[in-house]
């Protein structure tokens, strides 16, 4: 039976159109589960929005559409980026399915049935954009307005009828889960905050309201509406089916491996959900992994600063591919990434054009004027060749091992550090000066088109549409493509033919 690997990216919010943030998490989320599924595993990649709320009501209410259309409308975007994006997602949840519903009124049931959630007065500072609670050491005053310090979004006093979760009798138990699984929480200093936080005490939870009605009802009282995070949460195990715990999806792919997330919406993934899993008897996922923001010009992207990056702009100008590398290459993943067109096209023209479009069409170009577009029949490694062919043999069980800790700039500098290598090979043997040697001929060759096809398939989860182009020529195909084979050198057969190529990446002219 094949191993597992269920992967999901925050479910997002639909009351405003989708951002470079956004496309972030899921391109991420998808090269993780490209890579999974060309190491043999069974993937469940999910994605999805979350439709309930304040903040989507007074949208609604703004667009003078009822919540319900409003949603439609919206989430129906992010739809579309998830298709924009090339992303491989097996499925798209919307808290406002009945899938979802029935997932969350029963995960309520249970909590009230283990006493874990009673009825009392909420009073505190409330963010409606954050759909967030804060205390009175988390806000302050700016321009004579209370707003949150952490997201700068304003606050309002509340006072209302409110569900608690007992989220204080939980700090001991989930120290002592963090203690147990010190991997659950990744990078380590998104651990060390939130460690530092549930130490510092924790308040039971607000888990209802009264104040508005857009959400899913208390099961036990229709005047409240389960608040933002109980429900939205739950999507991780209601579009597996939840709580039928005996349906395949359940079976095969909970405790999720991977929930991607914004370091922004931490505390509710690493405190909230395993406490809320723990009370319930439901394994927690695996790891949270809480990355960095994407900032436009040093500042994080908002609305209200005018500094969005459409990234349906972006691609529209570039292609999705070249999106998808500069955001993996350049972001130091788990740390905030500056995102600007200048450092785009610097990224597309030295790293796409340059490096790996320039290689295959030199080494194709080659073959086709020397040896008609066919793999090399006869040919002898000689040392320099096992050197740089060997090199993936001796680092596979380091690339899974970055994949698998979420080191995802070390897995691509292995990329790069590979293209240099395959360029230099192919410049430093001169094939073309070889040519009353047809062996060594060949065997340049051959090494030259099997560092092409090792190159594509580490390339493939990052930018697959090239890839596939490229793979396409040695009549690979996507269900075909297996990471195990990078350890393999005679893949290729002899004499088979292969296709001309064409220009990969177009070099982004500058003006001076």
């Amino acid at each position: 039976m094949r191993k597992s690997y269920y992967i999901t990216t925050p479910i997002y919010y639909p009351s405003a159109k989708p951002h470079m943030g956004h496309a972030y998490s899921s391109i991420v989320a998808d090269f993780f589960a490209r890579f999974k599924r060309i190491q043999g595993f069974d993937v469940f990649f999910l994605t999805g929005t979350d439709e309930h709320g304040q903040k989507i009501q007074r949208s609604a209410q703004n667009a003078n559409m009822d919540p319900q259309s409003f949603c439609d409308q919206i989430s129906k975007t992010f739809f579309n980026l998830s298709k924009t994006l090339n992303l491989s997602n097996d499925d798209f949840i919307r808290t406002t399915e009945n899938r979802h519903k029935k997932s969350v009124i029963n995960l309520w049931k249970i909590l009230e049935e283990k006493n874990e959630i009673y009825l009392s007065k909420y009073s505190g500072w409330y963010s409606v954009s954050d759909e967030a609670f804060y205390s009175e050491d988390e806000i302050e005053d700016v321009d004579n307005k209370k707003v949150s310090k952490a997201s700068g979004s304003p606050v309002e006093w509340v006072e209302e009828e409110s569900y608690f979760f007992k989220l204080s009798k939980w700090q001991k138990p989930l120290l002592k889960f963090y203690n147990e699984n010190p991997n659950f929480i990744l990078p380590e200093s998104r651990k060390n905050e939130v460690i530092s936080f549930v130490k510092s005490g924790l308040k039971d939870l607000s888990v209802s309201r009264k104040s508005f009605s857009w959400g899913i009802q208390v099961p036990s009282n229709k005047d409240h509406v389960i608040y933002v995070w109980l429900d939205a949460l739950t999507n991780y195990i209601s579009a597996l089916n939840y709580p039928d715990k005996n349906d395949n999806l359940y079976k095969n792919f909970w405790p999720a491996s991977l929930h991607l997330i914004g370091k922004d919406i931490l505390r509710f993934h690493a405190i909230y959900w395993p406490a809320f899993l723990l009370a319930a008897n439901i394994p927690p996922p695996k790891r949270v992994y809480g990355h960095g923001w994407i900032l436009s010009n040093e500042q994080k992207m908002s609305k209200s600063k005018g500094n969005i990056l459409d990234p349906l702009e972006i691609i529209k100008k570039y292609g999705v591919d070249s999106l998808r590398y500069y955001l993996i290459k350049e972001v130091s993943f788990g740390n905030d990434g500056n995102i600007s067109e200048e450092k785009l096209e610097n990224c597309i023209n030295s790293d796409l054009a340059n490096n790996f479009g320039n290689l295959c069409q030199r080494v194709i170009s080659f073959n086709e004027k020397n040896i008609n577009l066919k793999i090399p029949q006869s040919f002898k490694f000689n040392k320099e060749d096992l050197q740089i062919l060997n090199n993936y043999k001796n680092n596979f069980d380091n690339l899974i091992d970055f994949v698998d800790n979420q080191k995802i700039n070390e897995y691509v500098n292995f990329i790069q550090d590979q293209l240099f290598a395959a360029n230099k090979y192919f410049n430093d043997q001169e094939p073309w000066k070889k040519k009353a040697d047809q062996e060594r001929l060949n065997t340049i060759v051959y090494v030259s088109l099997e560092l092409i096809r090792k190159i594509s398939i580490l390339l493939y989860p990052i930018i697959p549409t090239t890839t596939l182009k490229v793979l396409d020529i040695f009549q690979i195909k996507e269900g075909d493509i297996e990471f195990n084979s990078i350890k393999n050198d005679l893949i290729l057969k002899s004499d088979s033919k292969i296709k001309k190529i064409s220009i990969l990446f177009k070099k982004i002219e500058k003006n001076d």
